[in-house]
């Protein structure tokens, strides 16, 4: 047998109310008072909007409709978190069809730079940048009358669908969101490079589809460094072979370095050709895969130039968490400005459960206190113990106790 500990962890405010109090209002207000966010609205603030999808999108709600409902069942409780009641849905819709989005994006970004000195630091010590970044995209689904379509028409009269884009700007180190931006799923991805300010002597990684030659060469010009795989179709000029490995039929490893001489224009007519100087490393990894990679740093070693490319893998990782953890497969408005009020609250809602596992040093997995945090949202609990805890205690008796009191029990 084992007894409960009768310990609760209780305390006066839910879960959700806590998770709001590390939130900064006053400077969410400066923001709002700049954009005048609330400068048509009497009754549903933009801070009210605000609290409102921070609740749907923690405890996961389907539906602007759930997410009302919910709160209506909350009753008193709305009083923790400063709203006098549950908004009606078409009160929440004309918040997300007319209130800018740009609140929040402001406000996201702010953030990052309130919480800087409570992200994770995961420095990887094997790579030689202090600033090391990786950029990528990932594509959430909208049928086409919201957002542009994307891809090929499909057959047998299927509805094509739209979409958008979340551009994001990922700091490896610190294992967080640093930049992102919101487009429509057909823009070429390249075109959101010049749109990055990146430090100089920095080391940034993304895949061959940000192939933008005339950046690479900006950057060149300006210390900032990248890692990118060379396009199948790239037309270049080798000048000189740097290095050239013999390996066995399985062992991984560097096999040539090259430097390279690539063509591109200034302009869109094309006349104004210039050279781009590069070098390029062929690379076979464990499962015998080739790669080839281009950078315009070279100082570091090829097997450097190939684990950069390899740590690009947790950008994905973060996409995972923000798919897998959060309802963005489920819209709360069928606007184009309410899809974004929504997916820059859940990169709020991301990087504030990142700074409460950095603050708790919990080794739970991220989906794991994601999970406690939608389970235990309305409870009175220390959320500090819930997320490091998460789980009732017991006290084990002794096995002669236990012994003692199965042979005392009845049969019947």
């Amino acid at each position: 047998m084992m007894s409960k500990d009768s310990k609760k962890n209780l305390v006066g405010q839910p879960i959700f109310k806590q998770i709001i109090e590390i939130v900064p209002k006053s400077l969410f207000d400066k923001i709002v008072i700049e954009k005048k966010g609330d400068r048509y609205y009497k009754s549903f603030s933009s801070w009210d909007e605000f609290v409102t999808l921070m609740f749907g999108i923690l405890a996961r709600c389907d539906s602007a409709r759930e997410i009302c409902d919910c709160m209506v069942a909350l009753g008193g409780k709305l009083n923790h978190l400063g709203m006098d009641c549950a908004p009606a849905k078409s009160t929440l819709g004309d918040a997300l069809r007319n209130r800018s989005s740009e609140i929040f994006e402001q406000f996201y970004i702010a953030l990052l730079s309130h919480f800087s000195h409570f992200l994770p630091d995961s420095r990887k010590d094997d790579v030689s940048f202090e600033e090391f970044y990786a950029f990528d995209s990932t594509t959430i689904r909208l049928f086409t009358d919201i957002l542009k379509g994307v891809g090929r028409n499909p057959k047998d009269d299927g509805k094509k669908k739209g979409g958008l884009k979340v551009h994001m700007l990922t700091d490896i180190h610190a294992d967080v969101p640093k930049f992102a931006r919101i487009s429509e799923a057909k823009q070429h991805d390249k075109n959101f490079l010049k749109v990055l300010n990146l430090p100089k002597d920095s080391m940034i990684v993304f895949d061959k589809a940000y192939t933008h030659y005339w950046q690479f060469a900006k950057w060149t010009k300006e210390g900032i460094n990248f890692v990118c795989r060379l396009k199948d179709n790239a037309v270049y000029e080798v000048q000189e072979v740097l290095a050239e490995n013999t390996l066995s039929d399985k062992q991984p490893g560097v096999l040539k370095e090259e430097h390279i001489h690539l063509q591109y224009s200034e302009n869109k007519n094309g006349k104004k050709i210039k050279t781009l100087c590069l070098r390029k490393v062929t690379y076979r990894d464990d499962d015998g895969r080739i790669y080839q990679f281009i950078t315009n740093n070279w100082s570091i070693t090829a097997e450097e130039v190939a684990l950069i490319y390899k740590y690009r893998w947790t950008i994905e990782i973060s996409f995972k968490k923000l798919k897998q953890n959060f309802q963005l497969h489920f819209f709360y408005s069928e606007t184009e400005n309410g899809i974004r009020t929504q997916v820059w609250c859940t990169l709020i809602a991301y990087l504030l459960l990142t700074v409460l596992k950095k603050r708790s040093k919990s080794k739970k997995a991220f989906s794991t206190i994601a999970a406690l945090v939608r389970i235990h949202l309305i409870s009175h609990l220390d959320l500090f113990w819930v997320i490091e805890n998460g789980r009732r205690t017991y006290t084990k008796r002794t096995k002669t106790r236990n012994k003692t009191q199965v042979a005392q029990l009845p049969l019947f």
